[in-house]
């Protein structure tokens, strides 16, 4: 079960991919699901009690010279800003230097900024570490969703990506009731509570990174990096855990690769793979991307304004009503996210983005004609997102498979950048804008633009997108690095890459 290969760059045949994709499930799995999973908790925790506890920052007596329509405007499009620089920043890193550094470090630049958010003493504190949050979680987004799929075996990718990404809204329910009882004056002063909420972030991010040490680098970055011997070794070590653990023997992996080995490459290249090779899949990423920023980062900053300004909901107990979204968010992932392995990608990506901005029409429709209050509106989020959340999450696992390996991380830091740049960030600005002056009619405008950017981009997933549920990544998207024709393992000789027209448009 030993493949050939050197430590050095060169040429090489590994059947490390299909040794990877066919293993069943077991305790190794988790551990990765666990150490790697477990940080959307936390940018959940983040969006949510920023949201929240908008109205309290705004009150006097709070600690912070800010309004409210400056928390969910300008600090939020200023933690959207950071995490998009973050993604591409600690993106380019990420394929250059491996996951592994990149998900310890990212996660550390996260932490730093969190405790310094919390004890911001003016606006422009506030405004600075929100960014700088951003900018760690947006590494986390580009180091953790390539690390993710290139570990989990072909037949799972789509559920396990989708739930993974779908915790972030476990971290937005703890984040709302963290709300509650963080704002509770009877328990902490105004100008305490709030703080605390930022605090518990550093607290949770603190065992998240003791957890992720044990998580190994991918090792399919290993051996195009020249790592191949030590790619070798951890695949074999999880094989001997796995038949232990199960008491049989694992079949003979089917297939093999072989690679010219590189140690980086260029943002050139790297635009030209995704716009001049796969120029459809590039339409499909900013389509699921922009489409699921707009709606997510208005409505998650937005939501607890919308319940204030128009039904008159306490400040101190907005939390409840968004734990109720945050479930049917979770909820949505966990339930439709084996769909996405059996039925399949294209019908279940179009129709969770399609139905859900359906959904959205009507929600508005209801809002406009007065015929809701904070517990239907609630009721028709919690429909609404149901199905978004399990769109929103297969954008990160639609990009993270339809680009060639050594391109990875790169190609989800971009299409989050470039997504979440033209949804997220003119999301909560316009929502802040509309919802702030109090008329139905300008936040029903919000709603249908929402609604309509993800109608649109379930009709290009309708058209666009990739079959490749139960597939390898590299029958989806041929590595750049693979060669046309297999040559011994052995052979010095390293050639310039080339490849197949294997899973290009």
């Amino acid at each position: 079960m030993s493949d050939t290969g050197t430590s050095a760059t060169g040429t090489i045949t590994t059947k490390v991919p299909a040794r990877l994709d066919r293993l069943p499930w077991s305790r190794w799995h988790w551990t990765i699901v666990i150490g790697l999973g477990t940080v959307w908790i936390l940018d959940g925790l983040e969006v949510t009690v920023v949201g929240n506890v908008a109205g309290r920052l705004a009150e006097d007596g709070s600690g912070l010279a800010i309004t409210d329509a400056q928390v969910t405007g300008v600090a939020a499009a200023l933690y959207v800003a950071g995490a998009c620089a973050g993604a591409l920043f600690f993106g380019w890193l990420t394929d250059r230097y491996g996951r592994k550094k990149l998900f310890l470090i990212t996660l550390a630049v996260y932490l730093a900024a969190t405790a310094l958010t919390a004890v911001s003493t003016s606006a422009w504190w506030f405004f600075l570490f929100r960014f700088l949050t951003g900018f760690g979680i947006g590494g986390e987004y580009a180091a953790i969703n390539s690390a993710i799929d290139e570990l989990i075996p072909s037949r799972y990718r789509g559920r396990v990506d989708l739930i993974i990404n779908g915790s972030f809204w476990l971290g937005a329910m703890a984040g709302a009731l963290l709300s509650v009882l963080a704002l509770n004056t009877d328990i902490f002063p105004k100008d305490i509570g709030w703080r605390l909420t930022f605090a518990l972030g550093v607290v949770l991010g603190l065992v998240i990174l003791l957890v992720r040490r044990n998580v190994p680098e991918s090792p399919r970055w290993m051996f195009i990096h020249g790592k191949d011997r030590e790619a070798e070794d951890l695949v074999t070590r999880v094989e001997r855990e796995v038949e232990a653990e199960t008491g049989k023997p694992l079949p003979e992996p089917e297939t093999s690769i072989t690679i010219a080995q590189r140690h980086s490459i260029g943002f050139g290249t790297i635009a030209r793979t995704v716009f001049r090779s796969y120029p459809k899949r590039a339409v499909l990423g900013l389509s699921l991307f922009i489409g699921q920023a707009f709606l997510y980062n208005a409505i998650t900053f937005g939501f607890a304004s919308i319940l204030i300004t128009f039904f008159d909901v306490p400040t101190g107990v907005t939390g409840y009503y968004f734990t109720v979204i945050a479930f049917g968010n979770f909820l949505g992932p966990l339930v439709l996210g084996p769909l996405f392995d059996t039925v399949g990608r294209r019908p279940m990506i179009a129709g969770t983005y399609i139905g859900s901005g359906v959904l959205l029409f009507a929600t508005a429709w209801l809002f406009d004609a007065g015929r809701l209050n904070a517990v239907t509106m609630t009721a028709c989020w919690c429909v609404v997102l149901f199905f978004a959340s399990a769109g929103a999450s297969s954008a990160y696992l639609t990009v993270s498979e339809i680009f060639p390996m050594e391109t990875r991380a790169m190609a989800i830091a971009f299409f989050y950048a470039v997504g979440t740049a033209a949804g997220g960030i003119s999301g909560p600005l316009m929502f802040a804008e509309l919802t702030s002056s109090g008329v139905v009619g300008d936040t029903v405008l919000a709603f249908c633009a929402g609604a309509a950017l993800m109608t649109a981009a379930g009709l290009v997933a309708l058209f666009l997108a990739v079959r490749a549920e139960g597939r390898s990544l590299e029958s989806i998207a041929t590595p750049l690095s693979a060669q046309a024709t297999p040559r011994p393992a052995a052979s010095p000789t390293t050639t310039a890459p080339g490849r197949s027209g294997t899973g290009r448009d």
